[in-house]
């Protein structure tokens, strides 16, 4: 029997329609990079979450009107291109044009996504199939998110359910399958849309799908509780802001040196500085090490900062989280593993390292470290014992290392992070608002601490504690978070919906596969017949 989801739609056969003019053409593939682009607005700065929900349709009617699967997947490809290319907007002063090959080097991954959906929706699909596309749609663009969350391809920048922070259903759902299953939602209820206002025959499908999407949020919203607290844990953010100039990394330090010296009394247990704070290694350093101990010991609590220098007994530069203690240097020190490509090392660099003459690409590669750490805050009142998790910056967009701390028994998760680079655009912003994820995702209060950019802490919940400290500033903030030790659903079962995406986008075409041997073979087209003139004007020549 035929498989009900197969696409019966054929390419038209040559002779039997015209090709389309070259305008038409152009029109049409600067109609899907501009589609494909329409979902950044879900994301800070305009932050119109709701927008998510219906940002994918222009561009699935758009695929799934192609006139043939070559058309649909270079819709795809082009969509993707746009995607990258809004949502990374903010990397221009960095990357220059060199963002415009990258962008069409990651759309390339929405170029099967593009042959799926016309697949699935092109035509008058049957309800079995549109029913299918309920789940693979998703499932496609969900594995298209796996693979683009490599590190060197960019990590997991702009996940689709990232848009969702500010929602308690997705904060609830995000603690049961991640953030992966949030981005599943999000591109159903999409594809519910489409069949709602495309297939007139298949609105039921469309309702039911729709139907579903809310069921499955409002049991995320109502079914699964919030975190129990337990106990509270006080912390101070040091954000010393932009300083310019020869001279400015180390008016930074003064600015951070008074602001944490201005705490004194305030019955902190953590103070935390942002990314890239000390521009050499304590530990080869007496004078520095003595200075952030009386720190240390003037607000009577650690102290977390951030290194970003040669090692003292180690060649290369790293960017480490250190804390120090009233006591002095604690031992406990957390080396950046995942670093940005060209902003800290350029890949492949014997090949690529012209690039440094253009734009802000790193000069000389980061050393990497080898595992997480976990460290546990010196003995003083209040949280003694407390065990905290260290991100540095872009490691707090991957959902995985955030998991790995609290599975090692990390109670706390710091974010060290600076956006000098990028204050005017959308990127402080984007950046903070993964802290929230990670906090529902794990169960664990996440504290986002900039050197510049915007400084922000997050309950176990996900929920904002207390106003930002925003790009202009250069302040303190104090905050008291609840602790919590329960274990969520995602750190117990981990990244279960990319798995799921994997069997479903398989069967899919696995069905595909069987529909197509089936599907008897094109019988062979007749010649053309010969006419008058043109066989005289074969001997004419």
């Amino acid at each position: 029997m035929r498989m009900a989801f197969v696409n019966r739609d054929r390419e038209p056969a040559p002779g039997r329609g015209r090709v389309p003019a070259r305008g038409r053409g152009l029109v049409r593939s600067l109609l899907a990079v501009g589609c494909g682009a329409l979902p950044a607005l879900a994301f800070p700065a305009p932050g119109l979450w709701w927008w998510a929900y219906l940002a994918l349709v222009p561009w699935l009617l758009l695929i799934r009107t192609a006139p043939g699967a070559r058309r649909a997947g270079l819709d795809g490809w082009l969509g993707g291109a746009g995607f990258v290319l809004a949502v990374h907007h903010w990397l221009l002063p960095s990357l220059h044009v060199f963002l415009l090959p990258i962008a069409a080097l990651l759309g390339l991954l929405w170029l099967p996504w593009g042959w799926l959906v016309r697949s699935l929706l092109g035509g008058v699909p049957s309800p079995q199939r549109a029913a299918a596309a309920l789940l693979a749609v998703p499932s496609g663009w969900l594995l298209i998110e796996l693979v683009r969350s490599w590190e060197g391809l960019g990590g997991p920048w702009g996940l689709l359910g990232a848009s969702q922070w500010e929602v308690p259903a997705a904060l609830r759902l995000a603690s049961v399958g991640g953030v992966w299953l949030v981005s599943l939602l999000v591109v159903a209820a999409n594809t519910a849309v489409v069949l709602l206002v495309a297939v007139p025959g298949l609105r039921a499908v469309g309702v039911a799908g729709l139907a579903a999407c809310a069921l499955v949020a409002g049991t995320a919203a109502w079914g699964v509780g919030a975190p129990r607290e337990a106990g509270t844990v006080r912390v101070a953010l040091v954000q010393p802001g932009v300083f310019d100039g020869p001279d400015g990394a180390e008016r930074r330090f003064a600015r951070a040196e008074e602001l944490t010296r201005s705490l004194a009394g305030q019955r902190l247990d953590l103070v935390i500085w942002g990314e890239s704070g000390v521009g050499a290694d304590p530990a080869g350093r007496p004078e520095l090490a003595a200075r952030l101990t009386a720190l240390a010991r003037a607000v009577d609590a650690p102290l977390l900062v951030n290194v970003d220098a040669r090692g003292a007994d180690r060649p290369g530069i790293f960017k480490s989280a250190v804390l120090v203690g009233p006591a002095g240097l604690t031992g406990q020190r957390y080396d950046k593993m995942r670093l940005v490509p060209f902003g800290e090392y350029v890949p492949a660099r014997g090949v690529l390292g012209w690039v440094t003459s253009f734009g802000e690409a790193a000069r000389e590669d980061r050393r990497r470290g080898t595992e997480p750490v976990v460290m546990t805050l010196p003995a003083a009142e209040g949280a003694a014992g407390l065990r905290i998790g260290p991100l540095i910056c872009f490691e707090s967009a991957f959902p995985d290392m955030s998991r790995r701390l609290v599975k090692d028994g990390a109670g706390l998760l710091v974010v060290q992070s600076a956006t000098s680079t990028f204050q005017e655009s959308w990127a402080p912003a984007q950046h903070a608002s993964l802290a929230a994820l990670r906090a529902a995702e794990t169960g664990r209060p996440v504290a986002h601490a900039t050197l510049t950019g915007i400084s922000a802490v997050y309950g176990p919940d996900g929920r904002r504690i207390g106003p930002v400290l925003g790009t202009d500033a250069s302040a303190v903030a104090v905050r008291e978070l609840p602790l919590s030790t329960a274990t969520t659903g995602y750190v117990r079962w981990g990244d279960w919906p990319l798995y799921g995406a994997l069997v479903v986008v398989g069967a899919v075409c696995a069905a595909e596969g069987a529909g197509a041997l089936r599907r008897p073979a094109s019988a062979p087209r007749a010649p053309r017949a010969r006419t008058a003139r043109g066989s005289a004007g074969r001997r004419a020549r």
